[in-house]
Formats: C-alpha cells, structure tokens, sequence
C-alpha cells in the first residue's frame, strides 16, 4: 500500500479560515520573495513504533510511529522545504517503554529504540513531555543522549538554576524560495512541558529540579530567541489547550503561550486530541477549530501513539531583512480512516524505522508474555464509567493488601484502609477497542500493563471521612446532569473527563446521584457548592462521620495533586512506596496464584424514572452483563463504538 496524499488534498483539508484568504498573495517573479515551510509535528508516541498492540499482543492500524513515518516522507515529497519536529512523551506509555526501563535498562551511552526509530527519520529537534520524568533524571539522560536531533526545554530549572535542557534554539537553515532562488532564514525553536512535572514526579525531581509557569518562561526567553536573530519563533508546546482567564501554572497554556509577542507557529499536545477539528476545543474564545488557529496563530495537535501527523504549511514573505508569516494552512493528516466502523490503514509501515526498533520489540514479546497467575473469572472494563468494575476491584484490592502488610508495623497499622483505583482503559479518545478485556485462564505480564497501563507507584494518604467524600465528589464529575423534568434520551458520561480520574474508593459505600449538578469542575474546582451527588456514604454499615480518619492508598500522580482531588495536594501522603502499583498487583496474583475478582456493589448509580440514561462502549461489551445495573444494547455509535442505555 502506497500513500495517496497528494498536495491538492493538503489545501483541500487544510485551508484556513475565510479570514486568511484576504491575505496577499505572492507570486513568483514579484519583488519580495516568498519561501513555503512545511512544519512536521508528531506528538505523545509514547514508544508505540510498530503498529501493534502488546496488551492485546495483536496487530493495530491505528497506532505507530512507523505508519506516521510514511506520512512524513509523502509529506516532505510534496514540500520543498520541510522542518520535523516532536512534542515530547517519548520514552513511556508502552510494555515497550516498560521493557526497557525495568528489565532493559538504559546506561550511558546505550541507544532507546524509541530514539533508534525517530533517529532514522532525521528530526530537526524535539522537546521533552511530562512521561519523560516517569523514571528519573537519570534514565531520562540516557534514554535520550543518543538522539541524533537536538531537545530544548524552557522550564524546567535544576538545582544549580539552570534549565535542564538547552531552553532555546536556533536552527539556521538554507530554503528555495518560490522563485528558485536560496535563502537563508534562522527559525528559532523554544519548548515546554507542563510545570505540574514536580508534583506528579516529585520522588525524581525533588531536590533535583523545579519548573516554572510555561508563559513565563515564555516571557523570558523569547525576547532572547529574537535578539540571537531568530527570523520565525516555533514553540515546542507538550500542553494542551484550554479557555479561560490565564492564572499562571495552567498544566494546558498553549492558547495563553499563543498571547506571547514573537511566537508564530505553536505545536501542541499532551491532550491526546487532534486539532484542527475535534469538539473538544469548540466555543473556546481565542480557538479556530477549523482554521487550526490560537489568537490567529498557526497551531497543530497530531493526535498521539503515531495516530496522526501535524502539518502547518507556511509562506513566509521578506520585508526588508524581516522574514513574516503571510499565510498558513494546518492540518492533522491520519495513519487509518474507520470505513464501514472497521480501521482501514491509509498507509504502510516504513521499514527502516521497523528495523531499527526490531530487537527491542521481539524482546518486549517475550516479555509481556511470561506468566505470573491465573484468574477464574474473566476482567474487563466495558462498564467501568456506569457500575462497580472487577477490573478496577482487582487494582484496589491489591493495593489494599500491598500497605496492610508495609503498615502493618507503623503507627498507622489500627486506621481503616481504603482504596482509590481507576479505570484507566475506558475507550473516549482511546477508541472502542481501548477497553481491558482478558479471559479466564492465564495472566501474564502483559495483562498487569493491561489492567494498570500506568508506571505509577503505591502512596497512602491520611484525610477524614469529610475529605473522602469530597474525593467521591471530585470523582463523580465525570457525568453529565441529568435533567429529570426534561426526560427522554441523555447523554451519561462528560467526554471531556478522563476516566484515570473517575477514581472509585474501595472500603467505603456509596451511591451517586448523577440528577445533581457537578460540585466540582472539569478542573476541579468548587462550582456548585450546595450540590452533593454522593448518597448514603457508609463504613462497615455505618454513616462515614466528617473527623472520621482515614488511609487512602492510591498512585503518586494522585496523591501528588494530580487532578485536583481534594485530600490530595501533596500534604497528605504518610508512605511512599518504592514500588509499582503493576508490581504490587503482579506480586497480589502471584501470592493468589488464583484470582477472581468480583464487583460486589460497593457503588451504584442512582438511576431515574422517566429519563434513558446512555453511554458508549466497546462492541465486545455484549459478552457481558455488569453487576447491580441493567442495561441495554441500543445500537451503533460513531466511531465504532456501540450505545447502551441504563435501564431503570
């Protein structure tokens, strides 16, 4: 299979906005010369290389830097002129990734074949994401020293006061104008990652290096960026994008980073989406979804795991010795299209960056599928967002059962232990096959990254019974109000909230009533005070009072204040575990032998007469029935998924 993609369908889908097409046109022969710059963006790979997926150990269209990779030599055919450049989340995210920090490992000098597959394609640089800092400083360093592409990074700062990374760079570079003529143009490239980093990663980073605000850090090198004769400012943004009014420390500040005088092209990320297009960035003053812009600046997000490639197509016109952006065309061009709801491939894999990632993945196979257990029933999480879930029960039991035995020696070991899970695989913008699913019968490695895709590791907090509810609160802001008056057809769950962050508590009961407004924002703020959709908390049969004490074993991203959870702000945490809660989980089946997990209604959703309450999921969902709640198939939904309705 050969590419299609031809330049007329680039200004076919990537025409921007009406506006821009009273914009001057230059042609060839005119006085001022005019260079067209294609600008390449890949984001959020998240080691996925090959087109394959190692926790259903199976071939996958939709992911792989080696699809992108033919995108991007089609689309550099196209262009006379091309830049290639990524948004960081490089080096975690796969059993690949996994693979070769844990069983692998990375010293000086070794080469990640994360870095291998990008080193082939010829990068032009790169910037660092939020995952970098999963496995420390140190790993980090190594993993990424043999890249054959420079990384700038603007805010993070060690402990010696300077910037981890070089902060800014200035590529000099030598384009064909439209006339056929050379010229010289210094395209400046600044990057930054969200500064939340030191909470999230705060056991690799603390003491070690620290972040500032990204406009901030924006601020102040931006002006240096031009002063060493930067003609254009590309900035490397690994963060997403948000409305509202700029306070500083926003963890998605590309539509305030775009505010930033001297900054004309931004790549984005860190969301997971694709822009231009995607719901998730309408009625966001600032944001053109169609025209790809941020306050009228060229912007890209290309999706992530290789899904799609970013292009910002711009002419650049010379005033005097000025080089300025007199026009621009953006599009996030995909690996796959869904024909019929089935992936259809657009392209092949290249094979050289296959080659160069080979031994890597043939060595993550064997891996991921040595056996640790067995389990009798099967786990999946086709319900997980609407009913008590197995698959996250299993989670929060072998956390609960990981700190009984590491507290059970402290001055803690006599308070109750509670339990915060996720469902981490829940499709949204995962799609209908992101979903756990394993049968009865053997469990390998690959099944603990399936079940818990996160190296995040074991921490406990203390809060009262009054901050335990407020957490439920946070948590139940994943569903949409639901209008009793109105009645018929409504929409359950809030698309724009992730489900790692519907944390269900295990040790507690409860009910939620999703006919309340949200306490709390997607942001988790406090937006409707007076509104409480937690029902009926109780513990060991009993109210569950506001001073009553509490352990809550839950991941370090959470307790960090990753989320906003109320009770987990970073001064609450009384362990911190050395190990994964993967680890903790592989070691809970291992000591088992046999598990059997077994929703067992600890929460349940208050389900009104008069309203039919919907959801999506998977299409494999209807070889299962969830535990306390009926529900029924409706039919087809976009994108491959299936609708559901939550029968009263």
């Amino acid at each position: 299979m050969t590419s299609s993609i031809t330049r007329r369908r680039v200004l076919q889908t990537g025409v921007a906005a009406a506006a821009l097409s009273t914009l001057p046109h230059f042609a060839m022969g005119q006085a001022n010369p005019v260079v067209k710059l294609r600008i390449l963006e890949t984001t959020d790979l998240h080691v996925n290389i090959f087109p394959y997926d190692y926790y259903r150990d199976a071939a996958d269209d939709t992911v792989g830097l080696a699809r992108t990779a033919t995108l991007v030599k089609g689309a550099r055919s196209e262009a006379k002129n091309s830049l290639l450049f990524d948004n960081g989340d490089l080096i975690q995210g796969s059993p690949l990734g996994d693979f070769v920090a844990y069983r692998q490992g990375m010293k000086k000098g070794d080469v990640h074949p994360m870095v291998a597959a990008m080193n082939v394609l010829n990068y032009d640089c790169g910037t660092l994401g939020n995952h970098e800092f999963n496995y420390g400083l140190d790993f980090l360093q190594n993993a990424l020293g043999a890249a054959k592409f420079p990384l700038v990074c603007a805010n993070v700062i060690k402990a010696n006061g300077e910037t981890l990374q070089k902060p800014w760079l200035i590529l000099d570079r030598e384009f064909v104008d439209e006339a056929g003529a050379k010229q010289k143009i210094k395209v400046g490239v600044i990057g930054f990652v969200p500064p939340q980093i030191v909470q999230w990663d705060k056991a690799n980073l603390d003491g070690k290096a620290t972040t500032i605000d990204i406009v901030d850090a924006a601020n102040k090198h931006v002006p240096d960026l031009k002063k060493a004769g930067a003609d254009i400012v590309v900035a490397l943004c690994h963060s997403g994008i948000a409305g509202g009014e700029r306070k500083g420390g926003e963890e998605n500040a590309a539509l305030h980073l775009a505010k930033v005088d001297g900054i004309d092209v931004i790549l984005t990320g860190h969301q997971h989406f694709v822009f231009p297009g995607g719901k998730e960035f309408n009625n966001i003053p600032g944001v053109d979804v169609k025209a790809g812009t941020l306050h009228g600046k060229p912007a890209v997000m290309a999706g992530f795991w290789g899904s799609h490639l970013g292009l910002i197509d711009l002419d650049l016109t010379k005033d005097g010795n000025a080089w300025k952006v007199a026009n621009f065309r953006t599009e996030a061009r995909p690996i796959y299209d869904r024909v019929d709801r089935k992936v259809v491939a657009k392209v092949d894999s290249d094979a050289t960056v296959m080659a160069a990632a080979q031994a890597g993945h043939d060595a993550t196979l064997k891996y991921v599928r040595e056996p640790v257990g067995t389990t009798a029933v099967p786990i999946h999480s086709y319900y997980s967002l609407v009913a008590d879930d197995a698959s996250v029960k299993l989670v929060a039991e072998a956390q609960s059962w990981y700190v009984a035995d590491q507290l059970k020696a402290s001055a803690f070991k006599d308070l109750p232990i509670l339990s915060a899970a996720a469902p981490f695989k829940a499709g949204g913008r995962g799609g209908p096959n992101y979903f756990t699913e394993i049968k009865p019968g053997p469990l390998a490695i690959k099944d603990m990254a399936d079940i818990y895709i996160y190296p995040n590791t074991i921490r406990v907090v203390k809060i009262t019974g009054a901050q335990v509810r407020e957490w439920l609160e946070r948590s139940a802001g994943i569903y949409n109000q639901i209008d009793v008056a109105k009645g018929g057809e409504q929409e359950l769950i809030n698309p724009k909230f992730p489900a790692y962050n519907f944390d269900v508590i295990a040790g507690v009961q409860y009910k939620i009533d999703p006919t309340q407004a949200s306490r709390y924002d997607d942001n988790g703020k406090v937006v409707n005070a007076d509104a409480h959709r937690i029902k009926d908390l109780t513990y060991n049969g009993k109210p569950v009072a506001d001073d009553q004490q509490f352990l809550v074993v839950t991941n370090n991203y959470r307790a960090g204040g990753g989320g906003n959870f109320p009770g987990a702000d970073g001064t609450t945490m009384v362990f911190e575990a050395p190990d994964l809660t993967r680890d903790a989980i592989m070691r809970y089946i291992i000591e088992k032998k046999e598990v059997a997990p077994k929703a067992d209604g600890s929460w349940s959703l208050a389900v009104p007469s008069g309203v039919t309450m919907t959801f999506t999921t998977g299409p494999n969902a209807s070889a299962y029935q969830p535990a306390g709640i009926k529900v029924e198939k409706m039919g087809d939904a976009p994108e491959g998924f299936v609708k559901y309705k939550i029968a009263g």
